[in-house]
């Protein structure tokens, strides 16, 4: 059983006042005395836009007197012409998670670094633009019915981002993101709260204990909708799977290595050596940590540990598999690139401003 915290009830009022109540200031930024890290973003569908003039608001991890709980993503109206949506995000700051709200604004600020996906990579907004009293969506990164919808263009992105669903910034397992010149410039900038409409999404999330993390495990059956507040009927969305494998027996198979052809046999040979050397070593590892979690589950039931310990404890395996999961991608990388050297790293553009050489630009209709 849950057990009351008045120090977790005095968080989450000072989290539900300072979303409600953020108004025309530059940054919003609370900080609150959270010591667990927030989890994993859930992966799940965009659901289809339900009407012209909505624009994606990514789902998000926000902290009540139970603990975390889902805000799922959803198609929001824009309060003006104009105006684009930062997504809030989580930094570790002063050994706290704070959290720092979201807002909009004439341009994409800093959010961490967070990739929300749908357009939200981490630096800017790659969902579309407006242009006069009209935005225009880019199908590549939204799920567009263009039949209803004629205001739309084609561009790729390329998302140079690890794709690792880690939700907050700096601390252990965070991201290492800072801002850019543009986006610090972005903070001193007049901005707007979110809606109405918004609040009460993220009031009504906070009431629904199957949006909890404890309950769903970082896989909420609320992961998006198509309106603000619409948790349930035809748009919703559940999340396909939480944000990143827990435990490494759940982590892929690693991949082969290619044969080395370099032309000398003693080279070759070499090679071969040391991908079954990393290979070994790398499989080892996996059943040593798979081990130790498995002792440490042992002792948490055991010791019928309390549900934020056991939270807590998920959350360290979380990281702790990641971490491993990303050395072996880069140890594995490394050694493909000494068998055939090193390759050119692409660039996308960023921002919420209209792409250059892909999509209509100003004074230019879409086809």
């Amino acid at each position: 059983m849950n057990r009351f915290h008045p120090r977790r009830a005095l968080v989450a009022a000072v989290l539900g006042f300072s979303f409600a109540a953020f108004a025309g200031a530059s940054h919003a930024q609370i900080a609150v005395s959270i010591t667990i890290a927030p989890p994993l973003l859930p992966v799940y569908e965009q659901p289809p836009i339900p009407d012209e003039g909505y624009i994606w608001t990514p789902g998000y991890w926000a902290y009540g007197p139970d603990g975390y709980f889902w805000v799922p993503g959803t198609w929001v109206q824009a309060p003006e012409f104009g105006l684009l949506w930062t997504p809030g995000y989580w930094a570790w700051e002063r050994g706290f998670y704070s959290w720092n709200a979201g807002y909009w604004g004439p341009h994409i600020g800093f959010y961490g670094g967070v990739n929300y996906g749908f357009g939200y990579f981490g630096h800017g907004y790659e969902g579309g633009y407006w242009r006069g009293n009209r935005f225009f969506y880019n199908r590549a990164v939204n799920n567009i019915n263009v039949t209803n919808i004629h205001n739309v263009y084609s561009k790729t992105v390329v998302n140079n981002t690890i794709v690792n669903n880690v939700s907050y910034n700096g601390g252990r397992g965070g991201l290492a993101v800072r801002p850019t010149s543009t986006e610090r410039a972005v903070a001193n900038e007049t901005h707007r709260a979110p809606t109405d409409m918004q609040t009460q999404h993220h009031e009504q999330a906070r009431t629904d204990r199957a949006l909890l993390a404890s309950v769903n495990h970082g896989r909420p059956a609320i992961a998006a909708t198509p309106r603000p507040g619409e948790f349930t009927g035809r748009g919703v969305v559940r999340a396909s799977r939480s944000g990143a494998p827990v435990h490494p027996n759940e982590l892929p198979k690693p991949g082969a290595f290619a044969a080395p052809h370099t032309g000398k046999p003693e080279t070759d040979q070499s090679y071969r050596a040391r991908q079954d050397e990393l290979r070994t070593r790398q499989q080892h590892e996996r059943e040593g940590l798979q081990q130790r979690q498995g002792q440490e589950h042992d002792r948490l039931a055991e010791q019928r540990a309390n549900q934020a310990r056991a939270l807590q404890t998920e959350r360290q395996h979380q990281q702790q598999t990641q971490q491993l999961q990303q050395r072996h991608a880069v140890e594995s990388q490394q050694l493909r690139q000494a068998q055939r050297g090193p390759g050119p790293s692409p660039q996308g553009p960023r921002d919420g401003r209209p792409p250059q050489g892909g999509g209509p630009h100003e004074g230019h209709p879409p086809h």
